[in-house]
């Protein structure tokens, strides 16, 4: 077996292996959404058996990833992955994880993420779950919101305007933009996935309506993708915004429509306060509630300097990475939001494997719950409790782009 470098001309072959790979067709898997028409053909890769043919794929976009602190850094979005049946459990997988982050590191990014279709396959090759996503169901006919204190009426910040896709994917390009540049977690969605319509609702051109919130000013500061998916069934796709004020609005307006018995928000913010806004607090339920995001740290110095930090301390971390053959002991100094992070000899504060760093580095894990869980190991009784104070930041992390 052999991994080689895909190219321009491989695509075809690419998406038909891929597709193989989980038993698929281009015509009905996941309703035709075209996720392969934003496929980077020079950052896939294909494993072929000793006749040449291809046996596994592996593929990996270019994304920008917002880290704590409203810091842009490039990072790779794992995706494509995939072995015939015929050959797995024989090291393929194994082999093209391996080339792949070799690839990432040798383009100077330090970080990579994806969305895992299986949990327990990729911690082995160093990622960790760092965000989550729930859906919220509110029961529209107790859908009563409570005036906020010391105001009679809750107060309107905008207008919305029912729109459609076509007559607005410029807006809703824009919107996502600057609200994922704010939001710890997110992802970019590069020009051509919306020009393309790769991905899921509002990016692929799936019918749905968007409600398009407008500040005072008339900007738009928000948009919310939804359909009637049954008889009365409103289901929310996502909710953009920054503000809470305006996702409040945006739910408001949903919960708000005719002929509904229940409205779902689809990856709705974890910690939005909606659900205390309703008089009726059993108005709403989670569920779905599962990872999302995971990251996969590949130089722990580059990692911790690139975010911001909202408290000032020490900490030694030894980390581990087993996949790659690695392990260092580092230092990491935080004074006024900024870290620096050194090789250092003297004795851990913690110690973890790199995957357990991916899930924490976001700050939507705390090192203690990892430590509680028996997957990190505190050195010192008040070891868990810095780390907590250091990694804590400002807004959960949260992603909403499907990739």
């Amino acid at each position: 077996m052999k991994i080689r470098s895909a190219t321009a001309q491989d695509h075809d072959l690419f998406v038909d292996t891929f597709l193989t790979a989980f038993g698929r067709f281009p015509e009905t898997w996941g309703g035709g959404r075209p996720l392969w028409a934003a496929f980077e053909m020079d950052r896939c890769l294909f494993a072929e058996a000793e006749d040449g043919r291809p046996v596994g794929t592996a593929g990996a976009y270019s994304f920008e990833l917002t880290l704590p602190g409203d810091v842009i850094v490039p990072v790779a979005g794992v995706s494509g992955v995939g072995v015939l049946p015929s050959h797995r459990r024989q090291g393929v997988l194994t082999a093209l994880m391996r080339h792949q982050l070799e690839a990432v590191r040798d383009r100077g990014e330090y970080l990579s993420v994806l969305l895992a279709s299986e949990a327990v396959i990729y911690r082995r090759f160093g990622y960790g779950p760092a965000t989550h996503s729930r859906w919220l169901t509110v029961t529209r006919q107790k859908a009563a919101f409570t005036p906020p204190r010391g105001s009679q009426d809750t107060p309107v910040t905008g207008s919305v305007d029912v729109l459609r896709r076509a007559d607005c994917v410029e807006i809703l390009e824009e919107v996502y933009d600057r609200c994922r540049r704010a939001t710890p977690g997110a992802v970019s969605r590069p020009h051509h996935w919306w020009a393309k319509g790769a991905g899921q609702p509002p990016v692929a051109e799936t019918p749905r309506y968007l409600a398009v919130h407008r500040d005072a000013d008339g900007t738009p500061d928000g948009y919310a993708s939804y359909a009637m998916t049954d008889r009365d069934t409103l289901t929310v796709d996502e909710v953009v915004a920054v503000e809470d004020g305006v996702v409040t609005d945006l739910a408001r307006f949903l919960l708000g429509h005719d002929l509904v018995g229940d409205v779902v928000f689809k990856h709705f913010p974890p910690e939005h306060p909606l659900r205390w806004q309703l008089t009726d607090y059993r108005a709403s339920e989670v569920s779905k509630d599962s990872d999302w995001l995971w990251v996969r740290v590949l130089d722990v110095p580059r990692a911790l300097t690139a975010r911001g930090w909202f408290a000032d301390g020490e900490l030694v971390l030894d980390v581990d990475d087993p996949f790659l053959g690695e392990r260092g002991r580092w230092l990491l100094t935080v004074r006024d939001g900024k870290a620096v992070c050194e090789a250092t000899d003297r004795a851990p504060d913690l110690s973890l494997d790199v995957s357990d760093l991916g899930s924490v580095y976001l700050g939507g894990t705390t090192p203690s719950t990892l430590v509680r869980a028996g997957r990190v190991q505190a050195h010192r009784p008040d070891a868990a409790d810095r780390a907590d104070a250091l990694f804590r930041t400002e807004r959960a992390p949260h992603c909403l782009h499907w990739f």
